[in-house]
Formats: structure tokens, C-alpha cells, sequence
């Protein structure tokens, strides 16, 4: 199991480009958020023919904005099999459907879709109103043998998060989780509360301006993890 990074900042830190990622789970490969940079990173390090499966975290421009386009690009400049977008609820499912649907009009020609629950070795965690009040967002569990990787998406409160791997096995954790250095972002995790989970798993912050770090965060940012970049 792999991640690699696509861009590590949040919606205003252009220069960082949308925090996306890679993820290479079970020999399939899954895309994790398109935000309005994500497409043209996928080009530019020809990445696109790799992706087999879109996970969304939250339908934040941000997080999905370029979506339409890598579909488009998969369909008429690649010629490719459709992607597939995993879902985990009904209701989810419909709200990316319409998102999509302004956009391509049909998505069932560019997309398939299937439950999260017919894919082995992913669990989400229901986030619902935690990044941001009414919208539904989720954070995501992967295992394959004996590794786990643990991905936040954007979580204003990481007790959820944490509370949900404390009741399963044990086994090597990596959590990427969301940071902001500003106690006011309520949006984003605030360092310092991560700091009594870091026992036991390793930890990374990513969907941050690294420039910000502050000298007393112990949390290893992706952006200066050159293995964790694509």
C-alpha cells in the first residue's frame, strides 16, 4: 500500500496546489479528492491513465472542482475504461451525481459508480458537519495486511476520528490528517489537539501553508516528505 501526494494546501494556498492524493490499495488504484488543481497535475505528471477508482471526501470546490474535467479528459482525449466514484451512502452518491451533472450533463457516460462497501479494505468515517456546518464529508480508513493508512479529509474535530480507530486491531497506523495553525480555523484541525494521539501511529499534516509551521509542532508536514510527493 502507497500514498502519494498530489498537493498538500488548502483552498487559498495556491502555491501548495489542493491537497489530493494517490492511494495504491490492494493493486487498484484510487484518486482521493480532485480539487480545481488536481486535473491539470494529473496531466502535467501523466498520472490520469492510473486512475481506477475517485474517493471524495466532501464536495468542496477544493475537493472535487477539477473532477468533471479529468472524467472528460479519461473519456475523450484517453479513450479510457470509465473510473469508478465509490461511495458510501445513497444520498452521497446523488449529491456528487447532480454536481456532475451541471457539468457533463450525463455522468453515467464518463463514471460508474459502486457502494465503498464492495470494495475490500476501506472503511469511511461519517464526518458529516465537522468541516463545515450542514455538509456532509467523511474521513477514510485503508488496511492492507498488516498497514493501515488513515486519511482525515477536512476535519475541524478529530475526536471522531480517533475514538473510531481506538476500537479497532491494533496494527501499523499512518494517519495524514488535516492541520491548521490558527486556533480560529475551526474548519481544520488545530495542531496542538492532535498531539494526544500521536502515541502509537505515525503522523503527518498536510492542507496547511508549511511556511506557517510553528516551531514547536511535532507533526511531520507532507510537503517537506519528498517520498510521500508525487
Amino acid at each position: 500500500m502507497q500514498i502519494k501526494f498530489l498537493g498538500t494546501g488548502g483552498a487559498f494556498d495556491v502555491d501548495y496546489l489542493n491537497s489530493a492524493a494517490i492511494l495504491t490499495v490492494r493493486e487498484k488504484c484510487i484518486l482521493i479528492d480532485c480539487g480545481f488543481t488536481v486535473y491539470q497535475t494529473l496531466v502535467h505528471k501523466n498520472l490520469i491513465h492510473r486512475v481506477d477508482y475517485i474517493l471524495l471526501t466532501h464536495l468542496h470546490n477544493d475537493h472535487c472542482g477539477s473532477l468533471a474535467n479529468m472524467l472528460l479528459h479519461k473519456h475523450v482525449v484517453d479513450k479510457a475504461p470509465k473510473p469508478t466514484i465509490l461511495y458510501s451512502t445513497e444520498q452521497f452518491k446523488s449529491q456528487v451525481y447532480e454536481f456532475l451533472k451541471i457539468q457533463v450533463k450525463n455522468p453515467d457516460k464518463y463514471v460508474e459508480f459502486m457502494p465503498l462497501e464492495d470494495f475490500e479494505g476501506i472503511q469511511a468515517i461519517d464526518t458529516y458537519g465537522l468541516h463545515s456546518e450542514g455538509l456532509q464529508s467523511y474521513a477514510f480508513i485503508f488496511e492492507e495486511e498488516d498497514n493501515r493508512i488513515v486519511y482525515s479529509g477536512d476535519l475541524g474535530k478529530p475526536d471522531v476520528l480517533f475514538d473510531k480507530l481506538s476500537r479497532i486491531p491494533k496494527m501499523h497506523t499512518c494517519v495524514y490528517h488535516d492541520i491548521t495553525f490558527n486556533p480560529e480555523n475551526t474548519g481544520h484541525t488545530f495542531y496542538k489537539k492532535l498531539l494526544p494521539y500521536m502515541n502509537g501511529v505515525e503522523m503527518f499534516g498536510y492542507h496547511c501553508d508549511p511556511t506557517e509551521n510553528p516551531a514547536d509542532n511535532p507533526i511531520r508536514l507532507v510537503f517537506y516528505q519528498k517520498d510521500l510527493l508525487v
